[in-house]
């Protein structure tokens, strides 16, 4: 007999489940759909046999806030999965939570390049690989949730975590999103994040993001719709408030949006701690779980639900969209869950190598004495000069929520050894010019590693923003001593010296973000001023200079580039960064990274960015863009990339977009050839140009990577989409114009870009596949 619940007014009855004699458990549910049960009726069976405070638990964290939060500060963050309305009665695991996006952050796992890397090698079959490693490593490890598909668009390079995202362009955000996905969720649940417009660090707490509508769906959410469409399990909410609502509790975002628009049938969880200011309004708005303890929905929403405030019809909802998406991958996460020999391990640490070769972009190959200095000859090399505080240390990158504790990082100076065992190396990394001079003074090569690290970009969690009212006024009452000692450190005070559990907190952790002064918005886009000294030191001694810039995005340099012949940026690599870069400049792996976003000549050719906002207006005109409109020229436009070969293309063919209503892609098809000595990789870039006043003249609408021994000739097809030149009006997607010209290009702007027209208002019959 099955259990039966009495239902509930649409006030504030309770649920009580009936004695059985038998119970309707996950292990029943998921047996039920494997038979050919609808998932919706084994839901509602499921949902059945919950009591009220059941029913309620699917809506928080299953760890009480002060536990959690103690075990955050003095341990670290995310070691385990963080759980989510688990129901051990029934068997029900409930979300188990994992963060990223370099990897995973549980345990001691392989930390990818940061995810702005990954962007650069435009190779979105490359980065589905990355996400099949990272839900085997994360399934390992016991979570079944992955929250690292990370795409807010960066309106302006200064963003602190601009490093977790993968371009400033929304084609690019959503196909290296969507491959991250489709990779992950061949293992566990994937979260794309966060919903919307999260592209301030320091003021992410306090700022209202205004946006007309159109820019809305033109440019800031349509990355998120491609992955949604795709099939994403789960979205999270932003902290940041959208058009004056704060995003956890902003029904047009989460209702009207992205379920009513969209069709997304997943559930939403907040971000964490600071997701929500109201439980009540948070519901009734569509957020579905308060993540990641027992915290504002633990306190409030019995009573809002007792008073007639809240609708036991809302918790219901909520329910069934959280029990439904898990029952749809129950089979796929209870089953063949991989050993923890996967998680860093050989083939995971080779996939990150591969990923920081084919990340490095060469933005300056100059000749010296009549040859381009890269790749690296080394049979003429006996001696190398390996400059700069950066050279050999473990540089990942933030030490936020995206942190990844890997058991080992490569450092630029452990690459270098290992490709040049028979070579003589001279480190010079304590900061001081004339030891940096006189190590380059007789080198055969300099290779200078400057740029950044946590301490200049990142997550910024400093306690000191938690003295903020708005944000204490989150936080359960503090009743026992001890939940009064974490309060205190959470405001600033710190743990009494006595602490015991202070004393088990790891060296390494006592530098994370969680730490004051730590991370945040960059103060600057150019380089420290002794990086900037010591390249022009070595680069006058030693002509024969490399500079590698390990950032997380644009890196104005024009007042030191022109001093050195060899440029590239390293990024934040992962754990085998230091192999990578020498396999790029080696030659071993044919250099083939692009620019995923433009870099400019001055500050003054960007948005206006102010940290400490409270409110902001967001439009269409950033990066590439709004290069273009102010007719300036970029010191590096997007998509931009030098390789060791030549390559021409010829034979442009622009198909027609289908006559479908819901057609909405081309392909474009060219024939490149390797005129070169060396194998490479071309990467195809397809651009729109409007010709519309008062937008943009040029926008990206697709890409794909082909490569090709020397003297090989291929064709190409490109897919690319109509998306980026439609129009919101009306709440719909309308045609814009009636034709475009279309460019097959090597980057944004590429003179010798091959050239088509693209006509939009297709007849029946036409097709888009030529």
């Amino acid at each position: 007999m099955m259990t039966t619940v009495q239902p509930s007014s649409t006030t504030g009855s309770t649920y009580q489940a009936q004695s059985s004699s038998s119970v309707f458990t996950y292990h029943d549910a998921l047996q039920e759909i494997e038979n050919g049960r609808p998932i919706s009726e084994v839901t509602e069976q499921l949902l059945s046999q919950l009591d009220s405070s059941e029913r309620l638990s699917l809506l928080d964290g299953d760890e009480d806030f002060y536990t959690g939060f103690r075990n955050l500060f003095y341990d670290r963050f995310n070691r385990v999965p963080y759980v989510f309305g688990a129901i051990p009665r029934l068997g029900f695991p409930g979300v188990r939570f994992s963060d990223g996006p370099r990897g995973v952050v549980m345990g001691n796992s392989t930390a990818f390049p940061v995810a702005m890397a990954r962007g650069a090698t435009w190779d979105t079959a490359l980065e589905k690989r990355v996400g099949q490693a990272i839900g085997r490593e994360a399934k390992a490890q016991g979570a079944n949730f992955y929250s690292g598909v990370c795409v807010n668009l960066p309106r302006h390079p200064a963003w602190g975590r601009t490093q977790e995202v993968y371009g400033e362009d929304p084609v690019l955000l959503g196909e290296f999103g969507l491959a991250l996905t489709q990779g992950v969720q061949q293992h566990i649940m994937a979260c794309v994040k966060h919903f919307a417009l999260n592209s301030m660090e320091n003021a992410r707490f306090k700022v209202d993001v205004r946006v007309d509508e159109d820019v809305l769906h033109e440019v800031y959410l349509p990355h998120f719709r491609r992955i949604v469409e795709g099939g994403a399990a789960s979205v999270m909410s932003s902290y940041n408030s959208v058009n004056g609502e704060w995003a956890g509790e902003n029904k047009t975002l989460l209702t009207e949006i992205l379920r009513k628009t969209w069709n997304f049938d997943g559930f939403v969880v907040s971000d964490f701690i600071w997701g929500l200011r109201n439980a009540t309004a948070s519901v009734k708005a569509g957020l579905d779980i308060e993540t990641p303890f027992k915290q504002q929905r633990y306190i409030h929403l019995q009573d809002a639900l007792e008073s007639g405030e809240l609708s036991w019809n809302f918790v219901d909802d909520i329910c069934r969209r959280v029990l439904s998406k898990q029952l749809q991958f129950g089979k796929l996460l209870g089953s063949n869950k991989p050993d923890m020999s996967v998680v860093y391990s050989d083939k995971h640490r080779a996939l990150a190598r591969e990923v920081a070769a084919r990340s490095a972009v060469l933005l300056k190959n100059e000749p010296v004495n009549g040859e381009p200095l890269l790749p690296l000859n080394a049979d003429k090399i006996n001696k190398i000069a390996v400059v700069g505080r950066l050279a050999n240390i473990a540089n990942t990158g933030d030490k936020g929520s995206s942190h990844v504790w890997s058991p080992h990082v490569v450092t630029a100076y452990e690459g270098i050894q290992a490709a040049f065992p028979n070579a003589q190396i001279v480190l010079e990394d304590t900061g001081s010019f004339d030891k940096a001079r006189s190590a380059a003074r007789d080198a055969d090569i300099v290779i200078c590693i400057v740029g950044y690290t946590d301490k200049d970009e990142g997550e910024y969690a400093a306690p000191t923003l938690m003295k903020d009212p708005a944000l204490r006024a989150t936080f359960p009452p503090a009743k026992t001593e001890e939940e009064k000692q974490v309060l205190a450190f959470l405001e600033g005070a710190g743990p009494r010296e006595k602490d015991k559990k202070v004393d088990s907190v790891k060296k390494e952790q006592s530098e994370d973000s969680w730490k004051a002064g730590a991370g945040g918005d960059r103060q600057s886009l150019r380089l420290r001023t002794e990086d900037v000294k010591l390249i022009q030191a070595v680069g006058r001694e030693n002509p024969r200079t490399i500079v590698s810039v390990i950032a997380g995005a644009a890196v104005i340099m024009e007042e030191w580039k022109h001093t050195v012949p060899a440029l590239l940026m390293g990024w934040y690599a992962g754990c085998e960064g230091g192999h990578g870069l020498m396999d790029v400049l080696t030659g071993r792996v044919p250099v083939s990274g692009r620019l995923p976003f433009s870099i400019p000549t001055d500050e003054s050719h960007l948005p206006e960015f102010d940290v400490d906002a409270f409110s902001v207006k967001y439009d269409r005109w950033f990066g590439q863009s709004l290069l273009d409109k102010l007719n300036v020229q970029p010191a590096y436009p997007l998509g931009f990339g030098l390789s060791y070969t030549t390559f021409s293309t010829s034979n442009l063919r622009v198909g027609q977009v289908d006559s479908s209503p819901k057609a909405e892609t081309f392909v474009v098809r060219a024939s490149v050839k390797n005129e070169g000595a060396r194998p490479s990789r071309f990467v195809a870039q397809i651009y729109g140009c409007p010709r519309l006043a008062g937008f943009p003249s040029r926008l990206l609408l697709g890409f794909q990577t082909l490569d090709l021994a020397s003297g090989e000739e291929k064709v190409v097809d490109v897919v690319a989409s109509i998306r980026p030149i439609q129009q919101w009006r009306d709440g719909r997607f309308v045609t814009r114009c009636e034709e475009i010209d279309v460019e097959l290009a090597r980057f944004a702007g590429d003179p010798d870009a091959l050239r088509g027209v693209l006509h939009l208002r297709s007849q029946p019959g036409q097709s888009a596949h030529l």
